[in-house]
C-alpha cells in the first residue's frame, strides 16, 4: 500500500507492505540505488546510514510489541524501516505498521510542523526511539524483580531461563541503539538543534537502561550459582554431621551384629543394656566436641 502526501515542497511516500510491482515503480521513478533498493526488502538488515550524492538511505528498526516474551534476537524484537530522503522527497518503507507513523502524520505533518525532509525525518527517527522505551523500563522491572528473588532465595520457576532472556534482550537493545547512534550524529548538520538534541537525550535514556542490565545480569549469575553453592555446601555439611554420629554407632552395630559362636560380650547378663549405654556416650561426647569446633 502506497500513500502520497505533499506538503511544504516536499512529497512523502509511505509504503506499507509492498508489492513488487510498487517498489520497482517506486524504484524507477525516484532513481533508487539498485543495492540500496535490494537492501529495503530483507529484513533482518541493521541500523545503517549511506549516501548516494544528493540521495541519502537509512535503515532504522523499532521495537515490535507484537513480540513473543521468549523474543531475544534483533530480527524477532525490532522491525525495519527503510528510509530514503533527498530534499525533494522521502520515502518510508516498512513490511509492519508502527502507530508513531501515523502520530507523526497527524501530529506534525498534517499541521505543518515539518517544513522539510529532515525535518519529517528527525520526527520519524524520534518515533522509533520512543518505541523502546516501555520495553526497556519493563526489563529493567523485570530485571529488579529477579534480583530480589535471587537475594531473598524466592523459588521463581524458570530463573536462569528469565535471566538469560533478559541479558539477551539487553544486548538486542543496546546493538540496535549503538548502530542508531551513527545515524544521529550523521544527522547532526541537518537536523534543527531541538530535534537533534531530543535524539541524543532520548537514545541517552534508553541506553542508560539497557547497560546496567546487559552487566549485571552476568553478576547475578555468578551470585545466584554462588548461593546455589552455598545451599549445596550447607546440605552437604548436613550430611557429613549425620554421619559422623552414625558411622561409629553403626560400627558397635556391625561388630555386635557379628553371629560368631565365640563372642565374649554374647553371654554377658547386662551387655545389650550396656552396649546401648556405650553409644549413646560415644553420641554424647560426639555432639560435645562438635560444640567445642563450633561445628553446631
Amino acid at each position: 500500500m502506497v500513500n502520497s502526501y505533499k506538503l511544504h515542497g516536499f512529497e512523502w511516500i509511505d509504503i506499507l507492505k509492498p508489492t513488487s510491482e510498487e517498489l520497482k515503480s517506486i524504484s524507477e521513478n525516484y532513481n533508487l540505488p539498485a543495492s540500496a533498493f535490494k537492501d529495503c526488502l530483507q529484513p533482518q538488515h541493521l541500523p545503517k546510514f549511506e549516501a548516494f550524492g544528493d540521495l541519502h538511505y537509512i535503515i532504522l528498526r523499532a521495537f515490535d510489541y507484537n513480540s513473543a516474551y521468549e523474543a531475544d534476537t534483533i530480527e524477532e524484537l525490532t522491525n525495519k524501516i527503510a528510509v530514503f530522503y533527498s530534499e525533494k522527497f522521502i520515502i518510508t518503507i516498512h513490511l509492519h505498521e508502527f502507530k508513531f507513523i501515523h502520530i507523526v502524520k497527524e501530529k506534525y505533518f498534517d499541521c505543518g510542523h515539518c517544513q522539510n525532509t529532515y525535518e519529517l525525518l528527525g520526527r520519524i527517527m524520534k518515533g522509533v526511539l520512543i518505541s523502546f522505551e516501555e520495553p526497556t523500563r519493563n526489563l529493567s522491572a523485570e530485571f529488579d524483580t529477579l534480583e530480589s528473588d535471587i537475594f531473598l532465595s524466592i523459588k521463581t520457576p524458570d530463573l536462569l531461563k528469565n535471566l538469560y532472556l533478559t541479558k539477551r534482550k539487553a544486548a538486542s537493545f543496546t546493538t540496535v541503539l549503538n548502530l542508531s547512534k551513527s545515524i544521529i550524529e550523521n544527522l547532526k548538520e541537518k537536523l534543527e538543534p531541538s530535534i537533534h538534541q531530543d535524539l541524543v537525550e532520548i537514545h541517552i535514556y534508553i541506553t542508560t537502561i539497557c547497560d546496567p542490565i546487559r552487566e549485571g545480569v552476568p553478576n547475578l549469575l555468578n551470585i545466584y550459582l554462588l548461593l546455589a553453592s552455598q545451599k549445596t555446601s550447607e546440605v552437604m555439611r548436613l550430611l557429613t554431621i549425620f554421619s559422623a554420629f552414625f558411622l561409629p554407632l553403626t560400627f558397635i552395630v556391625g561388630v555386635y551384629g557379628m553371629n560368631f559362636d565365640i563372642m565374649p560380650e554374647l553371654r554377658v547378663k547386662y551387655g545389650y543394656p550396656g552396649v546401648l549405654s556405650f553409644m549413646a556416650i560415644v553420641t554424647i561426647a560426639i555432639f560435645a566436641w562438635f560444640r567445642r569446633k563450633k561445628w553446631l
